[in-house]
């Protein structure tokens, strides 16, 4: 069950996802020299919208990638929030893909597959949504935008 797994803060702090019980989410994999890091302004202005109806973005740094998430934790926290005025949740580096994927990717991977079923995660910025009551209802490749996740927030929100 995803309210089982640890995560670990950006600021060190580790918690279960059951911290995050009865909101919606979006976990996203990102990276700060990426071609898809402008995004990061798009998911800050979804969860500003709907964040006071339970909604939550939370922001895990991977650098799996070709190697676009090179910086210490202090460094993606300081980018994130200068270049980006991110204040959504981000957490500590994490691996989503191989033996060393962090449980939470796994599970999600898991749930929701991708294209042809294929669970690896193919890029930086793929998202996942994640019910206020812990499943997992979709997957996102990097392309798509926070701005066309919208409606399907929205339709948890009511």
């Amino acid at each position: 069950m995803i309210y089982d797994i640890s995560v670990t803060a950006i600021d060190g702090t580790t918690r279960t996802m059951d911290a995050y019980r009865g909101q919606t989410l979006l976990v996203v994999n990102v990276a700060s020299q990426c071609g898809f890091t402008p995004q990061h302004a798009g998911l800050e202005a979804l969860y500003r919208k709907y964040h006071d109806r339970g909604f939550l973005v939370l922001g895990f740094p991977c650098n799996q990638f070709g190697g676009q998430e090179p910086g210490t934790e202090a460094e993606i926290a300081a980018f994130c929030s200068r270049t980006y005025g991110v204040t959504f949740p981000l957490f500590m580096k994490v691996d989503v893909n191989g033996a060393g994927a962090h449980p939470l990717f796994a599970l999600l991977k898991s749930a929701r597959p991708g294209a042809l079923g294929t669970e690896a995660i193919k890029w930086n910025f793929t998202k996942f949504l994640v019910s206020a009551s812990g499943d997992v209802l979709k997957r996102y490749g990097s392309s798509t935008t926070a701005e066309q996740l919208d409606a399907d927030v929205a339709a948890q929100m009511a």
